[in-house]
């Protein structure tokens, strides 16, 4: 596969916390890079990585973007500027972890893009691919055009599109590992709920067992309060966007983790 979904990064108030949160629920590794976690914390599942990143004035919190890791930087640099010229591509400061180049997609949403080999390769991105149980197994964008949006990541990416019930329009792009959903917006998906932007709208993992993994949730939930996801159907909206998130074929188990981050659980089925 030419293009590796393998980074996605988070933006917060509370980022140490999610650090926290993300290892102690889904057993993701952190560089321990204790120096380097000042100015974000790196977790990971041997694949992907995910980065936390302490929100600063003028950003917004939740989901921020993702990334994606190409055999060849060059040959996609010469495709956007044949079929995408209004697709701008840039360098990026090295201390953002993998993150070499950053462009964006027709809708406006921007991922990273980085190569093996080049900078920006520090923290858990850096140790080498590792095997564990739980992992990361796909994030979800909604976007007004969802068909254009599907065509651009698998002509610039060679992602493999695979049929999966979904919400009508709905397009799933695999690199066999790691899955992006791409759902379309629609303002009536919100009715009862709060109305949210197009953009980035959930991430997903897999668990070994679903039923370990609610005892697990329940356990830390006690331990410490501060480490328990946050409600989603605290209300009669909460119920609703709590439903339109149910509505992803990846996912079983819906929670969000304490900053309001939606995540979706599924059992592994190898």
């Amino acid at each position: 596969m030419f293009g590796k979904l393998n980074h996605l990064a988070i933006t917060s108030d509370h980022y140490t916390l999610l650090g926290m949160f993300y290892r102690a629920m889904f057993g993701l590794k952190a560089s321990g890079d204790t120096a380097r976690e000042i100015g974000a914390i790196s977790v990971g599942d041997g694949y992907v990585g995910m980065t936390l990143i302490p929100r600063r004035g003028g950003r917004k919190a939740g989901l921020d973007h993702f990334g994606i890791e190409v055999e060849d930087l060059d040959k996609v640099r010469s495709k956007l500027a044949k079929k995408y010229p209004d697709i701008e591509i840039v360098k990026r400061p090295g201390n953002r972890p993998f993150a070499s180049y950053s462009a964006h997609d027709p809708a406006g949403n921007y991922f990273d893009l980085s190569q093996p080999g080049h900078e920006n390769r520090a923290e858990v991105y850096a140790k080498g691919e590792w095997k564990q149980e739980t992992t990361f197994s796909h994030f979800a964008i909604r976007a007004r055009e969802a068909e254009r949006l599907a065509d651009f990541y698998t002509d610039l990416f060679e992602l493999e599109a695979r049929n999966l019930p979904s919400e009508e329009g709905g397009y799933h792009l695999t690199d066999g590992r790691m899955t992006m959903a791409i759902v379309p917006w629609k303002i009536s998906s919100f009715n009862g709920a709060g109305i949210e932007q197009p953009g980035m709208d959930h991430i997903g993992f897999r668990v070994p067992d679903i039923k370990a993994f609610e005892a697990n949730r329940d356990r830390i939930a006690k331990t410490n309060i501060q480490l328990a996801p946050k409600p989603i159907p605290f209300d009669a909206e909460g119920a609703a966007r709590l439903a339109l998130l149910q509505k992803c074929p990846h996912g079983t188990v819906q929670l969000a983790d304490p900053d309001g981050t939606l995540i979706d659980v599924a059992q592994d089925h190898p």
